[in-house]
Formats: structure tokens, sequence, C-alpha cells
């Protein structure tokens, strides 16, 4: 399907794709106050961009709380972004310094790493709480 739509060969190796995946993972979940603060920061935007297609004060006000959600959510999948293209970077410096098979492997080392890291500072954030 995706052939009769173009009209050239678009190879996507499926390591690569893994890789990037991986290493994308491992710093949104090792940068996670990171990613919450870049969410907050597009949700704003979004939140500010919107009120400028609205002439009515009372039609704004009267479709806040969705549009809000709506943005959110919609933040939520941005946010992602930043994080892919640092993993694409990573994955391309540990293909180019270590191979293929090499960028794959740290990118699930880092994965798992990331997510002890990730488990323990919110476990020491819960006990800080309580």
């Amino acid at each position: 399907m995706l052939r009769d739509l173009l009209s050239f060969r678009l190879a996507i190796d499926p390591t690569t794709v893994a890789s990037v995946g991986l290493w994308a993972l491992a710093l949104y979940l090792g940068f996670s106050p990171v990613s919450d603060w870049v969410m907050e920061q597009i949700s704003r935007w979004l939140n500010f961009a919107e009120r400028s297609l609205y002439t009515s004060q009372a039609e704004f006000e009267r479709t806040r709380i969705a549009r809000e959600a709506q943005n959110s959510f919609y933040a939520s999948l941005l946010s992602v972004v930043p994080f892919v293209l640092a993993g694409w970077g990573l994955s391309y410096l540990s293909d180019i310094s270590l191979g293929r098979s090499w960028s794959v492997s740290m990118g699930i080392v880092s994965v798992i790493g990331a997510a002890v890291y990730e488990l323990g500072r919110r476990d020491g954030q819960a006990s800080d709480e309580e």
C-alpha cells in the first residue's frame, strides 16, 4: 500500500527504529521532570494560541474545559518529539562508534537503568510526602 502512494522506495531499517525507540524511551524515563516541563510548556502554548481564535469571551469560557483537556492530550503526544530526536542522535552515535547491534544493546541497558532510576525517584518522592 505504501509503495502505491510513493513513487520512490522508502527503506526503513527495523534495527534503527528499535534502537531509536529504546534510546528515546530511556531519555524520556531518565529525564521525566524535563518531559513533564516540556509537556506543560506545549500545553500552555497551545492554550495561548487557541485563545486568539475566539472573538467572544463567553464562547471561549464555555468551551474552556474541553479545549484544555484536548490541548493536554496533544501536548503529551508532542512532548515525545524532542526525546525521539535526541534518541536518534544517541542511536546514531552509538551505531557509528560501536556498531548496529551494540546500539540496540546499549538502548536496552539504558532503558533498564532509566526505569530503575525513575522507580527510585518516585519512591523517594512518595516517602518524602509521608
